[in-house]
């Protein structure tokens, strides 16, 4: 297949990028900064010379889109909404015009999109979609906001040869540089992966493997339109997340964080708290529905396989 990665430089789209090209998969990647000969520019916003890469494509995978991992003020957050929702406007308008469509458009979301809850976890058919609730920060709902203007703004695009879904992904954790998994086993190297604000908050992740080989699925998948949940079943309180993965380096304490020290981190890491304290409990309904198998369901398991790949670089 001919595959267009739209903000392909990311920790998400090398992963994608080295798996798929791995298989034999014509990759292009859409930056703005090109690198290399397959990489192609592009602004995220405006038509040009790229749009040449989608026509006559097979596969689209928009990641584009601001990091999350910033201090999360008005001007961030609207940086996170306009570079979302502009480049994936720019991917439809590119598809639409297209002589020969992609037969599919596989559009980056977000598991930030459900509820903060503990009671139930959140599938696509019964999950609660988030917004002002009761006990969190009121900029929390600005986050809900850029999701659901993410996934409208693929909804909306004209595009009727071409089959869509919207990956609602939870933290895709890979040995990679520069990813969230990186940052977790730096936190225990240093002793301090313990609890944070209690630790009872809900963790959910998907294993790089796992993340792709759904792709992969969702590609293969004829009949499967709309929002698609990339979350392994197991999803767990945050102390539990990292007893693990303690337990994967080999690390037997963490010291734990009050509300308080997480936000002096944060701050600290020019990040934001929401990162570590809203409660994501999100199931894949969808996939397992559909009879996509997990190699990684458990978080213990697939910390003890990404602890032995980063000690293998080593």
């Amino acid at each position: 297949m001919k595959i267009v990665i739209p903000g392909g430089t990311g920790q998400v789209g090398t992963v994608l990028d080295r798996a798929l090209s791995a298989a034999g998969h014509d990759v292009v990647i859409l930056t703005r900064r090109p690198a290399r000969d397959r990489e192609v520019h592009w602004d995220g916003e405006t038509p040009g010379p790229w749009t040449a890469a989608v026509d006559g494509s097979d596969l689209v995978i928009n990641l584009a889109g601001r990091s999350v991992s910033c201090r999360y003020t008005p001007a961030n957050l609207q940086a996170m909404m306009d570079s979302r929702v502009r480049s994936t406007e720019a991917v439809g308008r590119a598809i639409a015009a297209a002589a020969r469509p992609p037969r599919l458009w596989l559009q980056m979301s977000t598991a930030t999109i459900y509820a903060h809850r503990f009671d139930a976890p959140n599938d696509e058919a019964t999950g609660l979609l988030g917004g002002a609730e009761p006990g969190v920060p009121g900029y929390w709902a600005y986050s809900i906001d850029i999701a659901r203007s993410w996934e409208r703004a693929q909804d909306l695009a004209a595009t009727p040869h071409t089959r869509k879904v919207a990956l609602r992904s939870a933290m895709v954790m890979s040995p990679d540089r520069g990813g969230v998994f990186e940052t977790l086993l730096r936190l225990v190297r240093l002793g301090l992966g313990g609890p944070v604000a209690g630790g009872a908050q809900y963790v959910s992740w998907i294993h790089d493997r796992d993340f792709v080989r759904a792709v992969e699925f969702l590609a293969g998948r004829e009949d499967l339109t709309g929002p698609v949940n990339l979350a392994a079943p197991g999803p767990l309180p945050q102390r539990a997340f990292m007893r693990a993965l303690r337990a994967a380096w080999g690390v037997p304490v963490g010291l734990p964080a009050t509300k308080w020290m997480a936000e002096i981190g944060a701050f600290a890491l020019r990040s934001d708290t929401e990162l570590l304290l809203k409660s994501r409990r999100v199931v894949p309904g969808r996939l397992l529905d559909a009879g996509f198998a997990f190699d990684h369901e458990e978080w213990p398991g697939a910390a003890a396989d990404l602890v032995r790949r980063v000690r293998g670089a080593v």
